[in-house]
């Protein structure tokens, strides 16, 4: 548990640290330049995603609660929407007309969604922790940026087009789960 902890923590701070202490990334970039602070960043972001896999994978499931059976099929609903919200940051959309942050906001939902449906520790340990990043990272970058200039829209059909990937995606998501995550969603 203390390697997914800390694996959280890592992922946290070194998003968070672009929002929180713009000067200091400043800094960092005019002394080591801007590719080798995007290598670090990288490093860091990977050596984070190891940490919690590694974390997630040495932490036998205890449970917390015992979410009803229902709750699968409110988390499976939800999905679509938090892959389509997460595409949409960088794809043609006019979501973005409506929701500032579209891949923070699929990050949280998709986060929320996988709480209702796991009540073992780790997952909650997991899923809260992605959940409380994203709302933080929100309200810092709000609170550095607080003009929000929408981009001009692109029409109904490039909206379409990137749902229509987004289910595509999820599609590929759920029938990748048992071998990314070792939880088959289909029995």
């Amino acid at each position: 548990m203390l390697l997914l902890t800390l694996g959280l923590l890592l992922w946290a701070v070194v998003h968070l640290s672009k929002a929180v202490t713009p000067n200091v990334r400043a800094g960092v970039i005019a002394s080591i330049g801007e590719w080798p602070y995007k290598g670090l960043f990288a490093l860091l972001i990977i050596g984070s995603l190891v940490l919690i896999v590694m974390g997630w994978k040495s932490t036998p499931p205890t449970a917390l609660w015992n979410p009803p059976v229902w709750m699968r099929h409110v988390t499976m609903l939800l999905m679509p929407f938090a892959v389509i919200l997460f595409i949409s940051a960088r794809a043609p959309t006019d979501i973005k007309q409506f929701i500032r942050h579209p891949q923070l906001t699929g990050v949280k939902l998709w986060a929320f969604a996988h709480l209702l449906s796991n009540g073992e520790m780790r997952s909650v340990i997991l899923f809260a922790g992605l959940l409380a990043w994203g709302v933080l990272e929100v309200i810092f970058i709000n609170r550095g940026n607080p003009e929000w200039k929408k981009p001009a829209p692109v029409g109904a059909l490039k909206t379409a087009i990137a749902a229509i990937i987004g289910l595509v995606l999820t599609g590929a998501l759920v029938w990748g789960h048992p071998y990314f995550s070792g939880m088959p969603l289909m029995k």
